[in-house]
């Protein structure tokens, strides 16, 4: 069997086209295109298959369709620069990547038990809060009793105790015996540059370099440093920024150890964490690109086989969602997915409420904790996932994507050095600002529907419990769906005080066939803004102001065919506005109404492109939410 970089028995001769069905399938996407637009074929450009290409945030063209023209050379097999395809060649296959959990318990005993549970049912590392993110540092000890550092490695997430904690640990380690000192790895979690983009404190750049010259002496794989780029991404990054500010700060790191320690042993006292998203594929492509990425930086700094810097996945924080938060689980899968398959060593799953306060939906913390482990597990045990390495390879669209990001993120990354680095970058603010801008490009597109956030912008339930004042505080992390969730923090606030959510009458006209869809869309819309429909099935003209007046709504949408508009739409807004309804909308364009007189059409047009939230949030001021 021909592998990606080999033709196959029969190939294409040189110069010819090697995908010879590749002319047939443009012309069938002309005919398509050309139906569904309403045009002749050859009013359509020379490539029309380029009218369905996608663009990411950082620009990248993501094609409808890869094939052999497409393909790229093959990477080298995992082990070797440029690291793509992962860093370990010998990784065992039958544990996969290790199944991280975190542990931000203040309870040593209760942390301890929490972890040999885990342990006892799949977790295979550790990731542990100490300090103000856990137990105190002087009880690291007794949490971690019983562990077997030899078989689950641990992360600390220690903040400014950073230090004291890994003097514990080291306590810790220097009475257990083991067979190989060098099969112990530990993660000291130091992160104080990304640390400070976040606004959260940390240990200082100069322990943090002591920290490291220690951690080399050790006989145990010790890595001091871990550069989080889950901070970007927490703020709106893309992801070729995510992966650019992370060289960026690891760069920075590099720089200050270079002075004492060898660059070799400096490469080694790093590791990142980046954010896995339910965008399998984008995923997949991240963590294959941050590897090449590191790899290349390694190269220049002339030690390109210590540039395999191990891999923390964790699944996006800025993907999750308060409203309807069991689709979470869903989110999290993908995620999961993409990490396992683009080679991050260890994987943490956030728990599916881990946007909410402990206890918001009355499940427990075990059973969260149980469902974010089993979803890992399952992709291991079940869908043997850890059984092949970088499977994505040879991939024409993985290969692609990977290539495209990682030169995307390297001009990121070159942009921030030619502004002085990392630090320079962030104090003159560039790095937030060209997060920012990412961040605002993307809260348009979900603000207009362009991208669904389900349970949020698209498929809302209404029917959810209203979420506790503690819920609806204002948190670190961009989250997509933050300002749809806003909306429906009004609704319930207006439902405590009125007993009732705000309410907007849907006037269907015409058949069913005429109105469904649009009353379909329009309920859906308004319920992502926290506004219940009313809707009294079809009604004719003369029936409407009746309609109107049971419903007691200050606001009605017309619901129906352009051509229905035509004939019903002006004497329908009279009959409204006879009826006392203060806002009458129209689902549709304002061209369908362009002919009535201004007295007859409606105060607003409720479309497909629409600023759904500027839209909504309007509609609420008006009902007093």
């Amino acid at each position: 069997m021909p592998i990606a970089s080999e033709p196959g028995p029969g190939a294409a001769p040189t110069g010819a086209d090697p995908v010879p069905q590749f002319a047939a399938w443009r012309k069938g996407v002309a005919g398509v295109l050309a139906k569904v637009r309403r045009v002749e074929i050859a009013e359509l450009p020379a490539e029309p298959e380029h009218l369905l290409d996608e663009t990411t945030y950082d620009g990248l063209t993501i094609a409808p369709l890869y094939t052999r023209r497409d393909e790229l050379p093959e990477q080298p097999l995992p082990g070797a620069y440029p690291f793509v395809r992962g860093s370990d060649a010998t990784r065992d296959v039958h544990r996969g990547w290790h199944v991280s959990a975190h542990f931000d318990g203040h309870d040593a005993a209760a942390v301890n038990r929490e972890i040999m549970a885990g342990l006892g049912n799949g977790i295979s590392a550790v990731w542990l809060g100490v300090g103000e993110n856990g137990v105190p540092a002087a009880e690291l000890p007794a949490a971690l009793s019983g562990l077997l550092f030899d078989l689950a490695p641990v992360t600390l997430d220690a903040g400014t105790a950073t230090a004291d904690a890994a003097a514990q640990l080291y306590t810790a380690l220097d009475g257990y015996e083991a067979a190989s000192r060098k099969d112990i790895h530990v993660w000291l979690g130091a992160a104080p540059l990304t640390s400070r983009f976040a606004g959260v404190a940390d240990i200082e750049l100069a322990d943090t370099v002591t920290l490291a010259a220690n951690a080399v002496t050790r006989a145990e794989t010790v890595r001091a440093i871990t550069v989080d780029g889950t901070v970007f991404h927490n703020a709106g990054a893309s992801d070729a920024q995510e992966l650019g500010a992370a060289v960026a700060a690891g760069l920075a790191y590099l720089r200050a150890l270079s002075e004492g320690i060898d660059i070799a042993d400096a490469l080694e006292q790093l590791t990142f964490r980046f954010a896995a998203t339910d965008d399998q594929f984008a995923t997949v492509a991240k963590f294959r690109a941050a590897r090449q990425l590191w790899a290349r930086v390694a190269h220049v700094c002339g030690a390109p086989n210590f540039g395999g810097a191990p891999q923390h996945a964790v699944t996006s924080a800025a993907m999750m969602t308060q409203r309807d938060p069991w689709v979470n689980l869903l989110r999290t899968t993908l995620a999961a997915f993409g990490a396992g398959v683009g080679g991050a060593d260890a994987v943490t799953v956030l728990t599916f409420d881990s946007a909410l306060p402990p206890g918001e939906l009355g499940v427990s913390k075990s059973f969260a904790d149980r469902m974010a482990r089993n979803t890992q597990l399952l992709l291991l045990e079940e869908s043997r996932l850890g059984f092949v390495q970088d499977p994505g390879a040879g991939s024409w669209f993985v290969e692609d994507l990977t290539g495209a990001l990682a030169a995307n993120a390297w001009e990121f990354m070159q942009e921030i050095e030619a502004a002085g680095g990392y630090l320079a970058a962030l104090d003159s603010g560039l790095l937030a600002e060209r997060i920012a801008e990412t961040k605002a490009a993307r809260d348009a597109d979900v603000a207009h529907r362009k991208t669904s956030v389900t349970g949020v912008n698209e498929f809302p339930n209404l029917a959810e419990r209203p979420l506790s004042e503690a819920a609806r505080a204002d948190n670190r992390v961009a989250r997509y769906g933050a300002t749809f969730e806003a909306l429906r923090n009004r609704s319930d606030a207006y439902l405590a005080e009125h007993g009732v959510r705000p309410k907007a009458l849907l006037v269907p006209l015409g058949s069913v066939a005429e109105h469904n869809v649009r009353v379909t869309f329009i309920a859906n819309l308004l319920a992502s803004g926290g506004i219940e429909s009313v809707n009294p099935g079809p009604l004719a003209v003369d029936a409407i102001a009746a309609a109107a007046t049971e419903a007691g709504a200050p606001i009605a949408v017309l619901c129906g065919s352009d051509k229905r508009y035509g004939v019903e739409a002006g004497a329908a807004v009279e009959q409204l506005r006879a009826a006392g309804v203060q806002t009458v909308l129209l689902a549709g364009a304002a061209k369908a109404v362009a002919e009535l007189a201004e007295a007859q059409r409606p105060d607003g047009f409720l479309a497909a492109k629409i600023d759904a939230v500027a839209a909504l949030s309007g509609l609420l001021e008006k009902v007093g939410a």
